[in-house]
């Protein structure tokens, strides 16, 4: 079981580059929640609910690529790669804005929509991550700690909902913080898939 530690570190990783934008949302979500917006329950619920469904796609389109040799692998790499270069130009324009989730969501249904809706491209993350370890052992650790980070991102948005400051400085990185990850992410999972050799 040595292999728990690095398996651990990887998926906390993995889960906290994917969800600085998330945390926007839930912070949000919390800002809004008593005035029209989801209960602290709904919120919850909902982000437990799209992140669960974020890690059974992934899951399947893992298995889906097990007849696919791991070097081939890495051409998923160009995705977040792809997704980051446009967060950057949308960025650059003032394009990008994490407060379209301000729009009305009602329910943990609702927030479970938006954290799917707004999580889709952390697929590309996840999908390399379990196929290149795909067994019984690490996919529990993995659930295990995403479960876990998932718990600690609902404490720091509303944490981070009552201080605005905090907040803007969160919505003004988050524009070019996320796309620069996605495409350094996408870098390691080509390098580390020996698609050029190795």
């Amino acid at each position: 079981m040595s292999s728990v530690l690095p398996i651990a570190v990887t998926a906390a990783g993995a889960f906290t580059v994917t969800n600085v934008d998330d945390l926007v949302v839930l912070t949000a979500l919390f800002a809004t929640s008593g005035r029209g917006g989801p209960r602290h329950r709904d919120i919850a619920v909902g982000q437990y609910a799209g992140i669960a469904l974020l890690l059974l796609a992934s899951v399947v389109a893992a298995v889906a690529l097990l007849a696919v040799p791991d070097r081939w692998i890495g051409l998923l790499g160009l995705l977040p790669i792809v997704l980051g270069i446009r967060g950057l130009v949308e960025a650059r324009e003032g394009g990008a804005d994490e407060a379209r989730v301000a729009a009305p969501v009602r329910g943990s249904v609702g927030v479970a929509f938006v954290t799917v809706a707004n999580g889709g491209d952390n697929l590309s993350i996840y999908i390399p991550l379990l196929r290149h370890d795909l067994n019984a052992g690490a996919l529990t650790i993995t659930v295990a700690v995403f479960a876990v980070m998932v718990g600690v991102w609902l404490l720091a948005a509303r944490l981070i909902a009552g201080h605005r400051h905090v907040q803007h400085l969160l919505d003004a990185t988050g524009h070019w913080l996320v796309p620069v990850v996605f495409i350094v992410m996408g870098l390691l999972v080509i390098v580390t898939s020996g698609l050029f050799g190795g």
